[in-house]
């Protein structure tokens, strides 16, 4: 009986550290998705910036506003058709989307200075890495947050459009605090979700959109935490 009971902790202990390897690789496969999404958005974001004729090409005429809604665009369609889609075309809209993202935001190299762009960069960074490690190592449930978060994101996103007529200073810095506080909060939260929702049963596929839309959610958390920062540290031009 002893020797049963030896065998079976051996056993699981074995499939406990597979797990923690395959959930380790995922991880990583995460990560590096982002990191590449972030690099592509920031190269494309300066060299549109930079060259003068395609700065006006998109920011002088209407097609800026086509710019700046169609990564919502690809972020419905990941989100909704993550299923349907071939893992191959699954990866080309999220490149896809990195960069028509540089597109939009390439203004921000014209409104800030450059060495605040790069302060508030790694402020940034520094922020969401800390948050990540936290969502990834704590014990503490984070779900029971994310509808809280998420009713938080909807308001700010309801008072930026309506101070898009009032022009409100107090309202604009008070959008921009707030939505600091939840994008930490959802970095952590994303980060519990996707170590969560892997599985070691999955196939290569499944695995690879599950890293896919894990990027994603990270993605957005990064870049929406740093333009939130810019705006209140950046030094304007």
């Amino acid at each position: 009986m002893a020797l049963q009971e030896q065998q079976r902790m051996q056993a699981g202990a074995a499939t406990t550290a597979a797990i923690d390897e395959g959930l380790r690789r995922h991880m990583i496969r995460v990560y590096n998705y982002m990191t590449g999404g972030l690099a592509l958005t920031g190269l494309v974001a300066y060299v549109i910036a930079h060259t003068p004729a395609f700065f006006n090409a998109i920011f002088g005429t209407p097609l800026m506003w086509v710019v700046m809604l169609a990564p919502l665009g690809f972020v419905f369609a990941l989100s909704f058709g993550i299923e349907r889609f071939k893992y191959s075309t699954a990866q080309l809209l999220f490149w896809a989307f990195a960069g028509i993202m540089g597109m939009s935001i390439a203004s921000i190299f014209v409104i800030y200075t450059g060495e605040s762009i790069a302060r508030v960069f790694f402020i940034s960074a520094a922020t969401f890495a800390g948050m990540s490690l936290y969502g990834y190592t704590t014990k503490r449930d984070l779900t029971r947050f994310g509808s809280f978060l998420m009713m938080g994101l909807i308001g700010i996103i309801i008072a930026s459009i309506v101070n898009m007529f009032v022009q409100s200073s107090m309202l604009h810095f008070a959008v921009s605090v707030i939505g600091v506080l939840i994008f930490v909060g959802l970095t952590a939260h994303d980060t519990q979700r996707i170590k969560w929702m892997y599985d070691q049963a999955d196939g290569a596929t499944v695995a690879g959109k599950k890293a896919l839309m894990g990027a994603l959610s990270l993605y957005l958390d990064f870049i929406n935490l740093f333009l939130l920062l810019l705006r209140l540290f950046g030094e304007r031009r």
